[in-house]
């Protein structure tokens, strides 16, 4: 099918955008505005980083040609580096459509509505949805708690002051542990090689950690001796003892070690410096008294507070303990 016809309707589609519309990518959820649309080009620039990136009709054409060829459902992870913005723009045609919890981009027949457009923000869309997570509250209440104490004077904080410290930190540690779990088994679902996923905070990469458990003694020495390893070299089946013999032979360690492969997410780098923005800006919104939703975002930090205090506060007896 000729892409000719739906260039111009998507040439259409980015002029009929309002100026302050901005498109985020379907993956790393990067945030960017159509600044020209032009007959061979689209000229985008990032939000963040402020950089231009010229997006070119043919590159729209092959990625069409790809979601055509694979059946209408094209898998975002096989994108080359830096060619998300594609997506994000031909799902602004009619006939394109991202799906940002699958990580594809589909064609179909029928007028889609998920076109991962962002506009000006009405005063519905800017009110703040309070997360069902225990890490959520934990968080709320340490932030209250480090902004009223000094953590780098502890030596002067009265003992209640450090419990509550030391219980907020754990609560915080634990459930955000479970959190980074969870997020972690669908990455795995998402990463499919070993090169390195950017999102604005920092980036990940799937790699995979190897566990080598010994075999039946009984297999080992078997499979050894018919090897021409003499038993006495490995009796007792010392790893740093058999590691030695198969260097010496040709058996592979499938040979005497049961060998499990478990994939799993590590952490590759982080943007401490968009981060501390970050956490600037909402600093600055809970400072600011005419704030309604630093207000309530107060508001539910006291209720929190109140909460967990009746959980923690406790009145020191006179004496602990004595000696006569």
């Amino acid at each position: 099918m000729p892409f000719t016809g739906s260039w111009h309707t998507l040439l259409e589609e980015c002029d009929a955008l309002p100026a302050e519309a901005t498109l985020v990518t379907p993956l790393t959820e990067t945030r960017f505005h159509i600044t020209d649309s032009q007959e061979h080009r689209v000229v985008i620039e990032f939000v963040d980083s402020g950089d231009s990136q010229p997006l070119q009709r043919d590159q729209f054409a092959t990625l069409a040609e790809r979601i055509e060829e694979v059946g209408g459902t094209f898998d975002l992870s096989r994108l080359p580096p830096d060619a998300e913005p594609y997506a994000a723009v031909l799902s602004l045609h009619p006939r394109y459509e991202c799906d940002e919890r699958a990580g594809t981009i589909t064609a179909t027949d029928d007028p889609t509505s998920s076109q991962l457009v962002e506009s000006t923000p009405t005063a519905a869309d800017e009110k703040r949805v309070e997360p069902d997570l225990d890490v959520y509250a934990d968080m709320l209440l340490l932030i209250d708690a480090l902004e009223r104490h000094d953590p780098t004077a502890l030596a002067e904080c009265e003992t209640p002051v450090l419990i509550n410290l030391y219980t907020l930190c754990s609560d915080v540690q634990r459930n955000a542990g479970d959190l980074r779990q969870s997020v972690r088994e669908r990455l795995l679902d998402r990463l499919h090689h070993d090169q390195p996923v950017h999102g604005q905070y920092g980036s990940v990469q799937r790699t995979t950690r190897r566990n080598r458990t010994l075999k039946d003694d009984k297999e080992v020495l078997g499979v050894l001796e018919n090897a021409g390893v003499p038993r006495e070299q490995v009796m007792g089946i010392d790893r740093e003892k058999v590691d030695d013999a198969l260097d010496v032979t040709d058996l592979p360690e499938s040979a005497v070690y049961d060998i499990e492969e478990r994939a799993y997410v590590r952490k590759a780098d982080v943007d401490d410096e968009h981060k501390q923005t970050r956490l600037q800006g909402l600093k600055d919104r809970l400072t600011a008294s005419d704030d309604p939703e630093a207000e309530q975002l107060r508001e539910e930090v006291e209720a929190l507070e109140r909460r967990i205090e009746e959980l923690t506060e406790f009145t020191p007896g006179t004496e602990v303990g004595s000696r006569s």
